[in-house]
């Protein structure tokens, strides 16, 4: 039964959603700037590139959540509250994640 079903996404598929993408980065553009913080002193916290982080930044890039829960600890709060602003975010945009 099992052997007939594609494995994966389908061939030049992608998951990248650019409304998201820049949602999650003005998300932590906001947090970063009340924190009083650059984005090369979140960058180092988060130990994550800084260009990498530019690029999350921008919207060109969407972090695992592994870089998710690193930047929320770096911002000093829980990855809920991160969410929670991307969320946001997402709402301001005019999607809410379709």
């Amino acid at each position: 039964m099992s052997a007939n079903l594609p494995r994966g996404r389908p061939l030049g598929s992608t998951t990248f959603d650019p409304v998201v993408a820049s949602s999650f980065g003005k998300a932590v553009v906001e947090m970063r700037t009340a924190h009083g913080m650059s984005q090369l002193a979140l960058a180092m916290e988060a130990s994550i590139e800084r260009a990498h982080m530019g690029r999350i930044e921008r919207g060109e890039r969407v972090p695992n959540l592994v870089a998710i829960v690193k930047i929320a600890t770096a911002l000093g709060c829980i990855t809920t509250a991160l969410v929670q602003q991307f969320e946001r975010q997402l709402v301001a945009a005019g999607d809410n994640g379709k």
